[in-house]
């Protein structure tokens, strides 16, 4: 029995890698395609590298992933026990004296796996991506402004100063029809109005200038509502790139961007009872919970394909999807109410897990004990509609 033990321990973890490795990939494809338009404007209309966007893209994986791979631990080890309910394997099994019990220990340790692995990208993976993208962005957007200013947009982007331009020319990086409303002066308002700019960037002061043509300042003094205008013929504007980029260093970073001790130290500084808290201390609780769910995916995926023989197998996915995106809204409206002060974040945050740990467990132990509770609506449903369809049909003439 032990020997044949590690033997089923060993099929079944390998059955269980080539799907997971597929959705891996399929969700993530899933997950990136919302980007492809920002991707294709930035290498067509602003000349950005290759190498640059695919880097942009390795940094960004992390924070998918934390979602991605749970989901995947759950199709995996669903699309498992589905093929071997289909080719009786799990009949044979029991034929031959192998409680459903010990299927349990090769699906546990494959998602204590997963597990680790989505610990890895919530704690380490996914600081470090927004550290990495946020250096790489700033680089970019130092050597090409551009990529910050969107026509026909008002840009608030710099520090008391709002910039609007109605056509950037790709080719020259020249600015037509340029608005821009400086507050910076304490007191006085100036509304610079050009038909034409350039924009000239300095990365290593963090600065970058714009020299507009032909244009009028209107200067308006707050205090006394008196104002003067005066045209010019070329005006140069110096504005701060920290202002319009996270620099490492100059700008604060997000709580989803800090590492647990950096969150800790910023919950210290943070007063309790307030909003700003609670929403750290979700981030903070969920950088955990999301984990967990790797185990809860798994322990609710293996009595579903345990007893799902009989049923068709887009209605046993379709029931998996159906739990996967019953995890999300939970944990969704957890950190919605947690934040509005309904209960505590950290019951918030793992209510999800606890629930469907509840119902995986349940379902596990009734399919142990030959119960088919996943389906037997299933039949019932069928036997009601063959009744019916009898019925309507004795009615004929």
């Amino acid at each position: 029995m032990i020997f044949s033990s590690s033997i089923l321990f060993r099929y079944l973890f390998l059955e269980m890698l080539p799907p997971f490795f597929i959705n891996v990939a399929f969700f993530s494809f899933i997950f990136l395609m919302k980007q492809i338009l920002d991707i294709t404007d930035m290498i067509v209309n602003y000349h950005v590298g290759i190498g640059s966007v695919c880097l942009l893209m390795i940094y960004t994986m992390p924070y998918f992933l934390q979602y991605v791979i749970p989901m995947s631990v759950m199709m995996a080890v669903l699309l498992t026990f589905l093929r071997m309910s289909g080719d009786n394997e799990i009949m044979a099994l029991k034929a031959g004296g192998m409680h459903i019990y010990r299927m349990l220990p090769p699906v546990v340790v494959f998602a204590v796996v997963a597990m680790g692995l989505t610990g890895f990208m919530t704690l380490v993976g996914v600081p470090a991506g927004a550290e990495q993208s946020r250096n790489l962005i700033f680089k970019v957007v130092s050597n090409n402004l551009k990529l910050t200013l969107k026509e026909r947009t008002f840009n608030n982007s710099f520090k008391d100063v709002m910039l609007y331009v109605n056509r950037i020319d790709p080719k020259s990086g020249g600015l037509n029809q340029v608005l821009i409303q400086d507050e910076r002066t304490a007191g006085t308002r100036n509304t610079v109005v050009s038909r034409e700019g350039r924009l000239f960037a300095d990365p290593e002061r963090l600065v970058c200038q714009i020299r507009l043509f032909d244009g009028m300042i209107t200067r308006m003094n707050m205090k006394d509502r008196s104002s003067q205008s005066i045209h010019f013929s070329t005006y140069d504007i110096l504005l701060n790139l920290t202002d319009a980029i996270a620099k490492p260093g100059v700008l604060k970073k997000s709580p989803n961007e800090m590492r647990i001790p950096e969150l800790k130290a910023h919950l210290k500084n943070l007063a309790p009872e307030t909003s700003d808290h609670a929403a750290a201390l979700i981030k903070y609780y969920r950088k955990f919970s999301i984990p967990v769910a790797c185990l809860v995916m798994a322990i609710l995926a293996a009595p579903l394909g345990i007893q799902s023989r009989q049923a068709p197998k887009t209605i046993v996915l379709g029931l998996g999807v159906s739990f996967f995106l019953l995890y999300y809204i939970l944990l969704s409206l957890g950190a919605a109410f947690s934040e509005n002060g309904y209960y505590p974040p950290l019951l918030g945050m793992w209510i999800p897990n606890i629930i469907l740990g509840i119902i995986g467990i349940v379902l596990l132990m009734r399919s142990a004990r030959e119960k088919n509770a996943s389906f037997a609506w299933l039949d019932h449903l069928e036997m009601r509609l063959e009744a019916l369809i009898k019925q309507i049909r004795s009615r004929k003439p």
